[in-house]
């Protein structure tokens, strides 16, 4: 809905509630259309079109878990993996398991990527091929991993271990969680391409330490500055009940792809067709939930994690407007490199933050505090409090609050305090997206 239609005419005898969520634009891609052709090539290939869930030979009728896609170019299901690696492990597959049951699901779907598997019973003999291996499965019945691990590993489970897979890779660290066979497309895609890595972005995550700590304002200002800088920038509305994204950016009618449109979306999504159908706001492209009463149309968690992945390959910086639900934390938070915790200089406020952190993945995370300069609770203070640094302050602006009432807040964002805050957040990010000297 627009801000200037809060209040909709009531709809007579016979006709239904609710409203278009956007005038509509012959220009603009048909939303059907673009959203049925994301992926391109044949069915045989990589980037083939998206099949249902449960397509894959051998696998079971669709569920529930985090991944799911499309399966990537290699030899068929039930193939003998290929032999002749080198004797260091190096381009292999490494599985950390000593569960029979989990090996023969693994093997089956590494045979499909292509890969050749390396097996080994436990953390002590994985040191020796870790860093070495394209790719890393640790299966649910590890309870340790090598230390001085470099390449990040994927927790493999069988299906009913859901929940507590989850606990478990984020105590162990891994940056993934795959419960078999349901998530069986998605890793042989994902193995595919670890062993021919294209360049990919980076995925910022920006959650709030509580309720109101003003996540959704940092990352618009954030996408706002590295956009500034050049960068192709994506804004992604992690919360399908924050209210819309697109309202704070004034920008609820701007053609293009939300994310109800992508909901039957699977597999491999093209990049370059997904970042051709988003809309354009304040020189950046965003995704958001739509700006209307109804009720969000559910995205599984699987086509959540294809969107994302799509995103990361196809822009160079994304950053996601996180969320505080349950919901957003365990799906979309878990694609994210990094995570930036939004904190009031508040006592509440921290201890609320601290909660928040047993819900986040196992990545580098920092603060950004928002406060007046001089408050009583400083930033070394919320930083001991918490257990994370400060890597910014978001400037007190009287003028937020109506900003975002009224979708003013990329006007804001071209104040020098801003686009100071927004070179923190980048220098924080690395080399590739060097904020500059702020004129």
């Amino acid at each position: 809905m627009s801000r200037h239609q809060l209040k909709a005419p009531q709809p007579g005898p016979g006709q239904a509630t609710g409203s278009s969520r956007r005038k509509p634009n012959r220009d603009a891609p048909s939303r059907t259309s673009v959203a049925d052709n994301l992926s391109s090539g044949s069915e045989a290939g990589y980037g083939a079109a998206w099949l249902p869930a449960g397509s894959l030979p051998g696998s079971s009728a669709p569920g529930q878990s985090v991944h799911d896609g499309l399966v990537a170019g290699g030899p068929a299901l039930g193939a003998s993996p290929p032999h002749g690696g080198r004797p260091d492990g190096s381009g292999e597959v490494l599985l950390v398991t000593s569960s029979g049951v989990l090996r023969a699901e693994v093997e089956r779907i590494v045979a499909a990527a292509g890969a050749q598997l390396r097996v080994v019973p436990d953390a002590v003999e994985a040191g020796r091929y870790w860093d070495a291996a394209s790719a890393v499965l640790v299966g649910s019945d590890v309870r340790e991993l090598p230390p001085r691990r470099r390449m990040p590993a994927v927790m493999v489970g069988l299906d009913g271990e859901g929940d507590s897979l989850w606990h478990l890779a984020a105590a162990l660290g891994a940056e993934r969680v795959a419960v078999l066979p349901d998530a069986a497309a998605w890793l042989a895609d994902h193995l595919s391409r670890s062993r021919s890595p294209g360049p990919g972005g980076l995925v910022l995550g920006i959650t709030g330490g509580c309720g109101g700590a003003g996540a959704t304002t940092a990352a618009i200002w954030t996408a706002q500055a590295a956009a500034g800088l050049g960068a192709r920038v994506l804004l992604v509305d992690g919360d399908p009940w924050g209210g819309g994204l697109e309202l704070a950016l004034a920008a609820e009618d701007n053609p293009g792809l939300r994310w109800p449109d992508l909901a039957e979306a699977r597999g491999s999504i093209d990049p370059l067709q997904l970042s051709d159908s988003l809309p354009v706001a304040g020189g950046f492209s965003f995704l958001s939930w739509p700006a209307t009463r109804e009720q969000p149309v559910p995205v599984p968690a699987a086509t959540a994690a294809g969107v994302l992945d799509a995103a990361r390959r196809g822009f160079e910086l994304v950053v996601v407007d996180v969320g505080r639900g349950a919901e957003s934390l365990h799906t979309v938070a878990w694609d994210c490199d990094r995570i930036m915790v939004v904190v009031p200089a508040q006592l509440k406020a921290a201890v609320a933050a601290v909660r928040l952190l047993q819900e986040l993945p196992p990545v580098e995370a920092a603060l950004l505090v928002r406060g007046r300069p001089g408050a009583a609770l400083d930033g070394s203070l919320i930083a001991d409090a918490v257990g994370l640094p400060v890597q910014g302050r978001i400037p007190h602006l009287r003028a937020v609050p109506g900003a975002m009432e009224s979708g003013r807040l990329l006007d804001l964002g071209k104040r020098r305090t801003i686009r100071y805050f927004g070179a923190t957040v980048l220098d924080w990010l690395g080399e590739d997206l060097q904020a500059g000297d702020v004129a």
